[in-house]
């Protein structure tokens, strides 16, 4: 009995003598918003931009189009859903109005609507179907309405906007939760405005009385965030490629913006670090150059290098990624686009599939708050855990020290935002074996979560320091990853001179290649520079991982006669464009022709002409004459024809005919897909 009264006392004493629960830190104003926090959790969700553009071919409708040729023939949401699921998507903002005021849903406003579509005779519900089908499959539903209406005869006036406010009503009532209200920053302009066909321009800061109209949203949907310059929720990134910048903040100096502001994206775009509000950034970019569907674009959907690029530069750099699929004419999400996606997706999900291995025994700080708010709380992935450093303490560290060598080459690392944005600066250090530390990467703003692509590291200790913070510094969860290579095939390319050059994928990367169409992984030569192809050859190669021992898939590439010493002989400006071996740049003809000197004289078998591959296209040839010659002055046509579907299909056209001894070469427009001079990106020749 003494013995158990012993212990029950001791047990007592310590109990009494723990340390009790240390209070949080104060917040660092600003600090978000219940709803904002909810929303920052999604971080990558899709964008939906299908409305009567897709159905025009245009980017920016005029307002005047007959309601009747939305029709999409296969309309799917359904798949939408799956697709967005699949992807690890958190859910959709669908374009509801876009510019030239068609609306997807029934409205009572305009009869510029679906309800006077061909589509399921005027009796669909676009908006309907698309919020159901989300919200099956347990994904979240928002809307986009554009301020800016080119249909509307009351737009500009003061009338105006009670349609606008009544649109806002019908869309957040009658189709459930809406997570995100998007506002766009165009407004105002050319447009048809109910046959006016004139300019209207309005006071962009006061036109549209924002304060009451957001009143409607805080009212209708109170979780609901709302999307603009200026937030007040959300703001725009200040760019359409998807990135967000080395240093954003979260804080925003609202009061000093409002949408369509001409400064923004140089001024406020990334933050202020002393912004009086919290308006966190979105980045909206498109899988295609264009926001809407245009079947040319069909092979311009982004590659998984430029997928990896926006992905790294939008979520792992305090922005969440809105990403933009052009709906097609079916009404569904287009089969290249869902490839792509789904390769970013899986190479995501294998870049952070393996963590190494943290305990609370590898880590230590060199400061701490005390109770609750211990070191080892970086571990847990919930935002509601976090490590603080003591009062006062604008710059601290922590080190992890692992049992052997590991290597890695990703580092991330998020803030407990509920408590405002605080850090300025920070480096990571690696420890050598001299003990000393080498830095091998620094950083400035982290918010909510901040992610860094590191060449492979190897290292038994990693150093996180906070060199500068607006107060103490908290960090919720922080990890490192061995991200595989970036395993794809070598991107080839030849200039002017015929010099051949191969770049890979990733760093560390080695490359192989054969010229006589052998298998580069078994026959194949080390590239180490630049070499010069001149005569017509087919490139085969491959990329090798040497640390895991793994080869890409091949590739090929077709050259054809090198342009070392061709000239082209109009005067026209920026003519020898066509003949740089560069897809990029254009010439532009005032007589809708081009005439070029091959410099000898050659056994031709055709000839090959590259489109512009600009976003707007202008000057396309689509019917031609190609001459030849051997001495400049007495020309021979060899063939005539038409470029097909060059409109929807604006890649490289080949064209063949009978074999024939010429120097010099001329294609001509016989027509073009519009008025503008004929544009040329290249012309080349196929020969014997």
């Amino acid at each position: 009995m003494n013995n158990l009264y012993c212990l029950l006392f001791i047990s007592c004493v310590l109990a009494s003598c723990a340390a009790p629960q240390a209070d949080p830190p104060e917040p660092v104003n600003p600090v978000p918003h219940t709803r904002q926090l909810e929303w920052q959790e999604l971080e990558f969700y899709a964008f939906a931009h299908f409305n009567m553009n897709t159905f025009t071919n245009m980017e920016w409708g005029m307002g005047n189009e007959d309601p009747a040729l939305f029709n999409p023939t296969d309309f799917d949401p359904a798949q939408w859903a799956k697709v967005c699921k699949e992807a690890g998507m958190k859910g959709i903002i669908i374009t509801a109005k876009h510019h030239d005021g068609f609306c997807l849903w029934p409205t009572a406003t305009t009869p510029h609507s679906v309800k006077n579509a061909t589509w399921k005779d005027g009796k669909g519900d676009i908006i309907k179907e698309v919020a159901e089908a989300f919200r099956k499959e347990g994904l979240k539903f928002g809307i986009y309405l554009s301020p800016w209406d080119r249909n509307h005869p009351d737009y500009g006036k003061p009338e105006y906007i009670e349609v606008f406010r009544q649109q806002l009503r019908e869309l957040l009532t009658n189709y459930g939760e809406i997570f995100e209200v998007w506002f766009d920053g165009a407004n105002g302009g050319t447009g048809y405005y109910g046959g006016a066909n004139e300019e209207r321009r309005v006071d962009k800061k006061n036109y549209y009385d924002w304060q009451n109209t957001y009143a409607i949203i805080r009212e209708l949907q109170p979780n609901a965030v709302i999307f603009g310059d200026a937030g007040p929720d959300v703001r725009w990134v200040g760019n359409e490629h998807g990135f967000a910048y080395e240093t954003t903040w979260s804080n925003l100096m609202r009061d000093s913006i409002y949408g369509g502001m001409p400064e923004y994206a140089e001024k406020y775009a990334s933050g202020q670090e002393n912004g009086t509000h919290w308006v966190p950034a979105e980045a909206d970019v498109s899988i295609r150059p264009g926001w809407y569907y245009h079947e040319y674009e069909d092979h311009k959907v982004k590659s998984l290098p430029q997928l990896l690029e926006i992905y790294y530069n939008s979520i792992g750099r305090n922005s969440s990624l809105l990403l933009n699929f052009p709906i097609d004419k079916r009404g569904k999400i287009h089969e290249n686009d869902v490839s792509q996606l789904m390769k970013l997706v899986n190479k995501i999900k294998e870049d952070f599939a393996s963590p190494l291995p943290m305990d609370a025994d590898n880590l230590s700080a060199s400061s701490s708050r005390g109770k609750g708010f211990e070191v080892q709380q970086i571990l847990n992935e919930k935002l509601g855990n976090f490590w603080a450093a003591e009062d006062g303490q604008t710059s601290s560290s922590i080190t992890i020290d692992f049992p052997g060598p590991v290597v890695f080459n990703r580092f991330l690392v998020q803030e407990n935002i509920a408590l405002g944005q605080r850090v300025k600066s920070f480096d990571l250090e690696v420890q050598q074996a001299d003990n000393s530390w080498k830095k091998i990467a620094s950083g400035t703003t982290i918010g909510f979560k901040r992610i860094l692509r590191l060449p492979d590291t190897e290292a038994r200790s990693i150093r996180f320091t906070i060199n500068n913070s607006k107060d103490s510094p908290t960090v919720s969860h922080l990890a490192f990853f061995k991200a595989p290579s970036l395993l794809l095939p070598p991107k080839i390319s030849r200039e002017k001179s015929g010099m051949v050059s191969m770049e890979a994928s990733e760093e560390g990367l080695e490359m192989y290649y054969t010229l006589d169409g052998s298998d580069p992984a078994k026959n194949g030569q080390l590239y180490a520079g630049p070499f010069q192809v001149l005569e017509p050859t087919s490139i085969h190669a491959i990329s090798r991982d040497p640390q895991a021992e793994k080869f890409s898939e091949p590739v090929q590439k077709e050259f054809q006669l090198a342009k070392k010493d061709w000239k082209v002989m109009e005067p026209g400006e920026n003519a020898t464009q066509v003949i740089d071996d560069n897809a990029s740049t254009n010439y532009f003809s005032n007589q809708d022709r081009v005439t070029i000197d091959l410099g000898a004289t050659y056994s031709l078998k055709g000839f090959t002409y590259f489109p512009m591959q600009n976003r707007y296209l202008s000057g396309l040839i689509q019917s031609f004459s190609f001459l030849v010659s051997k001495d400049g002055e007495s020309w021979t046509e060899v063939s005539k024809g038409e470029f097909g579907n060059i409109a929807n299909s604006p890649i490289e056209q080949r064209v063949i005919f009978p074999t024939v001894e010429a120097r010099f070469i001329r294609l001509k427009a016989l027509s073009k897909l519009d008025d503008q001079s004929a544009s040329f990106a290249e012309i080349g020749v196929l020969i014997e």
